[in-house]
């Protein structure tokens, strides 16, 4: 039947209500296309074919006694490398976790083996998420199929490259701050952070407890929106997770207000970025949509405040991992202290290392009132200046990542260089709300992709598909890399 891994999940369930092809076939597809092309990417840290190739046959079996079938039945899915796998290795790129084989699935995990999808393998990713570019890892780092001397983005850096390198229709990631967002941008792919407590963290190894969010990526629309619907909902396993059901999303975007902050086309944001996004808004603007300027004015510290926060969560977070319950067992054991810190100087890379330090300073007795407590307020302001906002437009468009995807290497010695490219994204942890990554073009000088961020109140995903979907039919659908 040709490329069938090249289709997307809309196309593969098509086929397969129709029995023009099996699941199996599409599963082989996919496993030969990465097994020719992931030497390249690197987007995989474990490969699950063995069990793939099972449940795909389990799924052809159903379709032969005639069952109803779930919208993921039989379609192959990406998973990011800290959603815990039964029996399949969960390392979140960390010699800590190495050999962390979990005894249990993440819900999110557990939903999609409900429905029948085919678990593909364990993407690539920064160190326990912890990262902008995919260069975080103890084990390896992912290429963007764009131009493999670049990275990606990140923390979901091998999420993102499967995707628009064709590996795979659909992957799941994980968004701190950005983690779905930028690396769907820099990788010309769309990606989804739900509201916080959309879809439950169970299973999701932590790493800022009140900012993580998983969340859909895929080459088209209706994919994300797909996957999507198939990992929402309440878990009471989760209680941060929220009683939501999907909303089927609209054909139109006429009347809908967009608000343009000001504050998010800065003089940090380069010229071509600006450039398409402003053509964005021109081609929803041509199709009914409202423009409108709101502010946003405490922007400008966000970035501070999220990286006091997320980093405090983490040092809390990653306390669990000294050597002694399970994960990498230090060299030195002569004392508990010992074993203590070699477990974990060894077992974590720098990155890491550096947040959990800085957590920890800013949690100290002498410094909680003068950075957290202050971080915790100005999220607060953060949070009810979007309500504000909210009041004069139903969604906000906005740049993703100041520029596009830079050279493997280029600030790896610049951790606040990296840190600054989160700018544009991490506002929304902050306030726990959805946005949606959009394919708009490409940078002339380095024909690399670019992308645009719809932020929506709580709960709105469908609106945001709704302006996402009504966006990619007005450009004709978006660029698939022929790699």
């Amino acid at each position: 039947m040709g490329k069938l891994y090249s289709l997307s999940a809309a196309q593969m369930k098509d086929l397969l209500n129709k029995k023009e092809v099996t699941s199996v076939e599409i599963t082989k597809s996919v496993i030969d296309r990465i097994e020719k092309t992931d030497k390249e990417i690197q987007a995989y840290i474990s490969y699950n074919f063995d069990e793939a190739l099972k449940q795909a046959a389990a799924v052809d079996e159903k379709i032969a006694k005639g069952e109803k079938l779930a919208d993921m039945a039989g379609i192959p899915v990406a998973v990011k490398d800290n959603m815990c796998t039964k029996n399949l290795r969960t390392t979140c790129a960390s010699k800590m976790l190495g050999n962390f084989v979990p005894p249990y699935n993440a819900t999110v995990v557990e939903k999609l083996l409900d429905e029948g999808a085919v678990i593909i393998g364990k993407t690539t990713m920064d160190e326990f998420a912890m990262g902008s570019s995919g260069e975080n890892s103890a084990f390896q780092v992912a290429r963007n199929p764009w131009d493999t001397s670049r990275v990606p983005g990140g923390s979901s850096s091998g999420s993102a490259a499967t995707v628009a390198a064709s590996q795979v229709p659909v992957a799941l990631g994980s968004d701190t701050g950005g983690s779905i967002r930028q690396p769907a941008c820099l990788c010309g792919i769309v990606g989804m952070k739900p509201t916080y407590g959309s879809v439950s963290r169970y299973g999701l190894v932590a790493f800022g407890s009140s900012l993580d969010q998983i969340g859909p990526m895929a080459r088209c629309v209706d994919d994300t929106a797909m996957l999507f619907k198939s990992i929402c909902g309440r878990d009471m396993r989760d209680a941060t997770s929220k009683d939501y059901t999907y909303k089927p999303y609209g054909d139109s975007v006429k009347g809908i207000k967009l608000g343009i902050p000001k504050q998010y086309f800065g003089d940090g944001i380069s010229a071509v970025v600006k450039e398409k996004v402003y053509r964005a808004v021109e081609v929803l603007k041509a199709q009914g949509a409202e423009v409108v300027e709101v502010s946003l004015p405490s922007t400008d510290y966000a970035l501070s405040a999220y990286y006091i926060i997320s980093s405090a969560e983490a040092s809390s977070n990653l306390g669990r991992f000294d050597g002694v319950k399970y994960g990498y067992t230090g060299s030195k054991r002569g004392s508990l202290d010992e074993l203590y810190e070699s477990s974990r100087s060894e077992g974590f890379g720098d990155e890491v290392k550096r947040r959990i330090m800085l957590g920890t300073y800013v949690l100290s007795s002498g410094f909680y009132d003068a950075y957290y407590k202050k971080a915790k307020i100005l999220q607060k302001n953060i949070a009810k200046e979007f309500d504000d906002a909210f009041k004069l437009c139903d969604a906000i468009i906005t740049p993703i990542n100041p520029t596009t995807a830079f050279k493997i290497g280029e600030k790896s010695d610049d951790p606040l260089a990296m840190y600054a490219g989160d700018i544009c994204t991490v506002t929304l942890n902050i306030a726990g709300l959805p946005g949606i990554s959009i394919p708009c073009g490409f940078s002339a000088e380095d024909n690399m992709p670019i992308g645009f961020q719809a932020i929506g109140k709580k709960f709105t995903e469908d609106k945001l598909f709704t302006i996402a979907k009504c966006y990619e039919n007005a450009v004709g659908g978006f660029a698939v890399k022929e790699f």
